[in-house]
């Protein structure tokens, strides 16, 4: 996965994929302290040099994939078309996902299995972003307001629930397709004391 700008020579990208996948798929095997510069230029079919070329070291390496990874997420919410509220949230939420689905193997290692702090985090201030300016939009939290619980709480108990779903999908293997999780999620948001008061789905389907 890679946001990188089109004017990038192929063969750049093309290496740092190599890098990136090597690293995940030493990771699924040994502890990230473990992971050596040489080891993943061994599993990359690169020599050392090489790597150097593209990243100071692997802490570099690390916050360079965590961009990445931001970029592409925020390009995916972005790609969504104006709608409605309701129906806006709901198209971001299935496609953001899709877009984790797709990049599976990836988000299961840095999210789930692993839970690497610098992707973990990063993610974490992206969702808390996302639904602070939602909040900002439409005002407040309907019922958070209603009970008196500053928007700050609804925020950080509404972020947590949704990464901690998501990271339980991962971790199972995603028993259910991502539409089918969206809709579960607008359901269990409709029913929470933090939720707005509704919902685009009225019954689940099962899943497929």
């Amino acid at each position: 996965m890679s946001t990188a700008s089109p004017h990038t020579d192929p063969r750049v990208l093309r290496t740092r994929q190599l890098i990136r996948d090597a690293f995940i798929d030493l990771l699924q095997e040994i502890e990230l302290e473990k992971i050596t510069v040489k080891r993943i230029a061994e599993r990359a079919t690169i020599n050392r040099v090489t790597f150097y070329l593209h990243y100071q070291d692997i802490p570099d390496m690390l916050e360079r994939m965590a961009d990445d990874m931001i970029n592409e997420i925020n390009a995916v919410l972005k790609d969504v078309p104006n709608q409605s509220d309701i129906d806006s949230d709901s198209s971001i939420l299935v496609k953001l996902l899709e877009h984790i689905a797709e990049n599976s193997t990836f988000y299961k290692v840095v999210l789930a299995s692993k839970r690497i702090p610098v992707f973990t985090e990063r993610f974490m201030k992206l969702m808390v972003d996302v639904i602070t300016n939602k909040i900002e939009k439409r005002g407040t939290f309907s019922s958070a307001s209603a009970v008196s619980i500053p928007n700050d709480i609804a925020i950080w108990y509404s972020t947590s629930a949704f990464i901690g779903t998501i990271v339980s999908w991962l971790r199972n293997d995603m028993p259910y397709t991502p539409l089918f999780l969206a809709k579960q999620l607008f359901l269990a948001k409709q029913h929470s004391f933090l939720a707005p008061n509704t919902s685009k789905y009225d019954q689940p389907t099962d899943p497929d």
